[in-house]
């Protein structure tokens, strides 16, 4: 049996079908909707099952049996860190140059490989959903969904606290609103220019030494590379970052991690907040420049 989530009706939705209480207050989206029905007692109250056309009245339980998962990526045992799992969400502490899904050349060395592995050790059978994108080279807390309910919500309530070493000194903080587009005969590179896509980055330096800062970042949008985009476009590129102008001196990949991720709980509703420590490769650059704090 899949895994069951419970739903109580309350006054103002007294008399209210059940696919409008399902689709409107529970927020299932109209695709696990369609898959509930399919599902023997995908959708019950008080233990029977009920249909979408049904009427609910005020105190009614509900419950949705979630569809039985399916796992398409290979298993391989390869060493991952957790940071917070429960029934619908799990959270890795992603390390430096472990791709996050399979891709060319990255076939069986992912941590979505591992991530499946993990699942199969403990007799369990769950999709990979990644909810925040982490590149190959960045560290950090790499937040997922166990199943599709989870999925759909928690993208609606994350928060991402990124931390990177910029090259240059950044006494004070601000605000980079600008658009980030593909640049013109690259297939990954991205850059600031007219026609590209809305991107706003919130920085705030917290130490620096030696030409680095050790800065914050507070995204409102999500773009591929945005800090790495911004912070070069500002003339303080990311540490490492060669493809944005930075230096490997110090660090042989782009010095970006994410440290900490906050949500809503799909499920229970609870505020929850997972933190990644910086690792060794990023600590060492701050030894290394002498950082003094802010």
């Amino acid at each position: 049996m899949g895994i069951q989530i419970k739903f109580t009706v309350d006054e103002n939705n007294d008399g209210i079908q059940v696919k409008n209480f399902l689709r409107g207050d529970c927020n299932v989206s109209a695709t696990l909707l369609r898959q509930l029905k399919l599902v023997e007692n995908g959708i019950t109250s008080s233990g029977v099952h009920i249909r979408t056309i049904d009427k609910l009245y005020s105190g009614d339980e509900v419950a949705i049996t979630l569809p039985d998962e399916k796992n398409e990526i290979e298993p391989i045992n390869l060493p991952i860190k957790i940071l917070y799992e429960d029934e619908h969400i799990i959270a890795f502490d992603k390390s430096a140059f472990m791709t996050v899904h399979p891709v060319h050349g990255h076939i069986d060395d992912t941590l979505a490989n591992a991530a499946a592995y993990y699942a199969e050790s403990k007799g369990e059978v769950w999709s990979f959903r990644a909810v925040n994108r982490l590149d190959r080279d960045t560290s950090g807390v790499l937040l997922t969904a166990k199943n599709a309910y989870a999925a759909a919500l928690l993208p609606k309530s994350v928060k991402k606290i990124y931390i990177a070493v910029c090259e240059g000194v950044i006494k004070e903080g601000g605000t980079v609103n600008a658009p980030i587009r593909l640049k013109e005969g690259h297939s990954i590179q991205r850059e600031v220019g007219s026609g590209g896509v809305n991107a706003v980055t919130h920085y705030r330096p917290l130490k620096y030494g030696n030409g680095h800062t050790l800065t914050e970042f507070d995204l409102e949008t999500g773009r591929t590379h945005q800090i790495r985009v911004h912070m070069s476009y500002l003339g303080y590129p990311l540490a490492g970052d060669d493809m944005y102008g930075g230096s490997l001196k110090y660090i042989s990949r782009q010095a970006l991690h994410c440290r900490e991720v906050c949500f809503q709980h799909p499920v229970t509703k609870k505020q929850i907040r997972i933190e990644s420590v910086l690792p060794e490769d990023i600590l060492n650059i701050l030894d290394n420049v002498e950082a003094e704090i802010l």
